[in-house]
């Protein structure tokens, strides 16, 4: 990689800034970020990064192979027509845009383009993104592995098509505040039952920790190790009944489902707003 140009200045966009250095991907003075108009972030970016920014458009772009897309979904047909110009066919376009399709970037520039389109979380700020990316066919075996890195640095990335990232959005994209709510209970019971805050989020967070590890690193399915916690009669045993009698494992489906439907129904919407907008 030899120079990443990133186009929006928000937490996503910070959270790849972070991951790139401390990886050590490009060097600093080879990641450039721009928006529309706050330079008092972009000031702040450049002091605690120590990268460039500008909103000299040709500058900005002089030499980059690598083009980032992470403004605001809404914003994205005024940004990408702003900058199509500048836009190649040797560029790797990497698209964070929740609901915007590889089709409707390339409409609104008006020309075809080498596009990763991911649907990363939240936990990209601390590095531990599960993200999910789809490549159009454009995408040249070297700009795939670029791509594998660059994701790498916030977490856990894989590839999946196009037609997936709904459900990815419901399920990983979403995931991070289902689990909040969970921990949100969590602590309200601790409290109930007398638990003082700060060793009750501390044991939850551990909780919820050692869990996690259990089941990325056994080989036994997530339903064999609850039940090998529920012994007959025991207190597992008695707060699974309550769980059961609520039907929360499928509100949880259902959850998911809902996320997953509203993640198609907005990003139809938003394609069509980019359309009607490439047309005007």
């Amino acid at each position: 990689m030899k120079k990443i140009a990133i186009v929006g200045a928000g937490s996503m966009a910070e959270a790849f800034i972070s991951g790139i250095l401390e990886n050590g991907l490009i060097e600093r003075q080879n990641v450039w970020v721009t928006n529309n108009s706050n330079e008092e972030r972009l000031a702040d970016l450049r002091e605690r990064y120590g990268i460039h920014s500008t909103y000299d458009l040709d500058t900005f772009f002089e030499g980059a192979d690598i083009v980032m897309l992470a403004m605001k979904p809404k914003d994205a047909a005024t940004a990408i027509d702003t900058i199509r110009e500048h836009l190649t066919e040797h560029m790797l376009v990497v698209s964070v845009l929740a609901g915007v399709s590889m089709n409707a970037i390339e409409i609104v520039a008006r020309k075809p383009l080498s596009i990763a389109r991911s649907m990363p979380n939240t936990s990209a700020a601390v590095g531990r993104s599960a993200t999910a990316i789809a490549v159009n066919e454009r995408v040249s075996a070297d700009q795939l592995e670029t791509t594998k890195r660059l994701f790498g640095t916030v977490g856990l990335a894989r590839f999946v098509e196009e037609e997936q990232l709904d459900a990815v959005t419901g399920l990983s994209g979403s995931g991070p505040a289902y689990i909040y709510y969970l921990i949100e209970a969590m602590e309200n019971s601790a409290a109930e039952i007398g638990l003082e805050k700060q060793v009750a989020k501390e044991l939850i967070v551990q909780t919820l920790i050692g869990a996690a590890e259990m089941v990325k690193n056994s080989s036994k399915s997530p339903e064999q190790l609850r039940k090998e916690v529920t012994s007959p009669g025991g207190t597992t045993e008695a707060g699974v009944k309550i769980l059961e009698a609520h039907g929360v494992q499928q509100a949880f489906i259902s959850c998911i489902q809902a996320a997953t439907a509203q993640s198609k129904k907005m990003g139809d919407a938003l394609c069509s707003q980019l359309k009607v907008g490439r047309s005007s």
